[in-house]
């Protein structure tokens, strides 16, 4: 039996297209639809639809199906449409009449939407939380390699001076860059859509600023058109969010394959971190930053998925909304997961002290000569001449010292204040 039922069912083959993966999926918005819906409950009683004796009736039964969903009990009923529809029945089951009261004043277009509000809002902070732990492990690698000097490569060719600090520290700020993004959709995530019913408000004199406070949002989807057309975008800015993160990871983990590789041979990991070859007994394989840069490729195309879901379609509600949850729903997960194990491994990698020692870096110090050069009076063009005719007939000698002390540079990395920067933005989520 479906809520919106008149008396016939649906062919079993409609159902199951329709329905999709929505009820495995919907078990992650239960408790969010409890929490909607102590909420909506509290002010239909405000403005007399329930009576204060319904009202407690209703609480204590939706504080039990919590409990259930707390311990991991909860399941959708076969033939139950989606959590909304469970949620209800078994309301109905234990109240009676008093339990299809609840559904007074809204549609499941807002239900679905409040849930998918509070489910993303929690979701983002998960992902700022994971953010901020690998940051901090980013900062602390900085200032642990601050001093080891690597080469820097412009093109894949050998450029200048670079330092494991720079590099840590670089991934560290590019974070923060994302963590604003992360906290704009979080910004989008955190308003209310409670009231606009199936898009366009309703006839009852819906207090929806009490839900709104009740629910601990921000601020409030006041045109309940626009409300009801905040589905889809808030998922799309999540997506963005997630995949300007996964962009900065995928980029790490590129690095870090690249800096394993023998020809490179910067970096090493323990033998339990990385995995063999069935035939080569001396492979130590990245796999784990191979497979961490391949899902943070592919979460980097969810942006043009959601965008390319939502192109174009009429105003309210359409069913396509529903094929969000498919994709946003497994990028949340995939991204934390990512997250947590570069925080897992990157303390744990060994780094080569003496890499700039090798006279195939020769070159990495032509830069430093020239400013040297300068600095003592010489004009840059003729210093830059003098330098790289002594390249050209073999007479150029390296002086490996690197003298870098301007903000943001080998020796003043400023990761004081990019921690702030950082940190400054992460404190946002709990406001």
């Amino acid at each position: 039996m479906k809520l919106w039922s008149k008396g016939s069912e649906p062919d079993k083959m409609i159902e199951n297209f329709t329905v999709g993966h929505d009820r495995e999926l919907d078990l992650q918005l239960a408790r969010y639809d409890v929490e909607g819906s102590m909420a909506h409950i509290r002010m239909l009683e405000s403005i007399g639809l329930l009576t204060s004796g319904e009202l407690e009736l209703l609480l204590g039964a939706l504080g039990e199906i919590a409990e259930v969903i707390e311990r991991g009990e909860f399941t959708i009923d076969p033939g139950v449409e989606d959590v909304h529809s469970q949620v209800e029945f078994m309301l109905t089951a234990k109240l009676g009449d008093v339990g299809k009261k609840i559904h007074s004043g809204r549609s499941r277009n807002d239900q679905v939407l409040v849930d998918l509000k509070l489910f993303m809002r929690d979701k983002l902070r998960d992902i700022a939380s994971a953010t901020t732990r690998l940051f901090d492990t980013l900062i602390n690698l900085s200032e642990q390699h601050r001093d080891i000097l690597m080469p820097g490569y412009t093109h894949l060719q050998v450029a200048m001076p670079s330092s494991f600090g720079l590099w840590f520290g670089a991934y560290a700020e590019s974070l923060a860059d994302d963590m604003q993004m992360l906290l704009a959709a979080y910004n989008i995530a955190n308003q209310n859509p409670l009231g606009s019913a199936a898009g366009y408000g309703s006839s009852f004199p819906l207090d929806r600023e009490m839900t709104t406070r009740l629910l601990g949002f921000a601020d409030l989807h006041y045109n309940v058109v626009a409300a009801q057309m905040s589905r889809g975008k808030t998922e799309r800015a999540a997506s963005q969010a997630i995949a300007s993160i996964a962009s900065t990871l995928g980029r790490l983990a590129m690095d870090v394959c690249m800096w394993m590789c023998q020809n490179f041979g910067f970096v090493t990991f323990p033998d339990e971190l990385t995995t063999g070859s069935s035939i080569m007994p001396h492979k130590k394989n990245p796999d784990v930053f191979e497979i961490m840069r391949g899902k943070c490729n592919r979460l980097q195309s969810i942006s043009n998925e959601i965008a390319l879901l939502t192109a174009n379609l009429p105003l309210g509600y359409n069913r396509d909304l529903q094929l969000l949850k498919d994709i946003i729903f497994p990028a949340v997960g995939e991204i934390i997961e990512c997250l947590d194990m570069a925080t897992f491994m990157l303390p744990q990698m060994k780094v080569r002290t003496d890499i700039v020692e090798d006279p195939r870096y020769d070159y990495l110090f032509t830069v430093e000569e020239v400013n040297r050069l300068v600095l003592a009076g010489m004009p840059f063009r003729e210093a830059y001449k003098k330098v790289g005719l002594e390249v050209q007939d073999g007479t150029y000698r390296p002086v490996r010292e690197v003298k870098h002390t301007h903000l943001g540079s080998i020796s003043n990395p400023a990761n004081d204040r990019i921690s702030k920067k950082f940190h400054d933005i992460a404190d946002a989520f709990q406001s």
